[in-house]
């Protein structure tokens, strides 16, 4: 037992993490974002141990939006006056329907490139895989920070790739996780769209 939780330390850590992170995303706490920094640097290990290269590059990408988000959260909403709005959180809004189009094709764009310096110049066993969630995951993380609601919808695809894919890797932990994620991310769009409305 000891042996084991040695081996899977970084895992059952980032697990425990990205519980903490889910459940502060779903009621839209400002605090998912320190969270998720710290799960993000350690995440950078245990994905570069396990030959996740694209999560492993991802997570440098996530420490970037999470500085990003926390910003985007915590400066107010702009009102007309064009000012931030003091004391006010970012307000939960519809993905812009014109943006829809163009990050279709960024990611279609993100996933052959990531594919390919997968299969060509890594060891990757998984690189379909593996390059979809970084591409789909690049979108994902920026509606967050944005306040989308549909970005509820991107993580559920997300997570249950993720989540056959690292049961597939021997990460079972976090591959549980993401299983979780699953059923929040679905309570969370749904508790999204009735604090949206609530505002609205």
């Amino acid at each position: 037992m000891e042996a084991f939780l040695i081996d899977h330390w970084l895992d059952i850590t980032t697990t425990l993490l990205g519980l903490a992170y889910i459940l502060l995303e779903y009621h839209a706490s400002v605090w998912l974002w320190p969270v998720g920094f710290v799960m993000q640097v350690l995440g950078i290990v245990l994905y570069y141990e396990k030959g996740l290269y694209a999560d492993c590059g991802m997570e440098l990408y996530y420490i970037g939006m999470t500085c990003y988000g926390f910003y985007a959260w915590t400066r107010g909403h702009r009102q007309d006056s064009q000012q931030p709005a003091q004391g006010k959180d970012r307000p939960i809004t519809h993905f812009d329907r014109r943006l829809v189009l163009p990050w279709t094709l960024i990611t279609a764009v993100l996933w052959a490139s990531i594919w390919y310096l997968l299969a060509y110049h890594t060891d990757s066993r998984v690189p379909v895989a593996d390059s979809f969630t970084t591409a789909l995951s690049i979108v994902g993380i920026w509606a967050l920070a944005r306040k989308f609601l549909e970005q509820w919808l991107i993580w559920i695809v997300v997570d249950v790739v993720t989540c056959c894919l690292y049961f597939y890797k021997d990460i079972p932990f976090k591959a549980s996780l993401y299983g979780l994620y699953v059923v929040i991310a679905i309570a969370g769009y749904m508790r999204w769209r009735r604090l949206m409305k609530q505002k609205a």
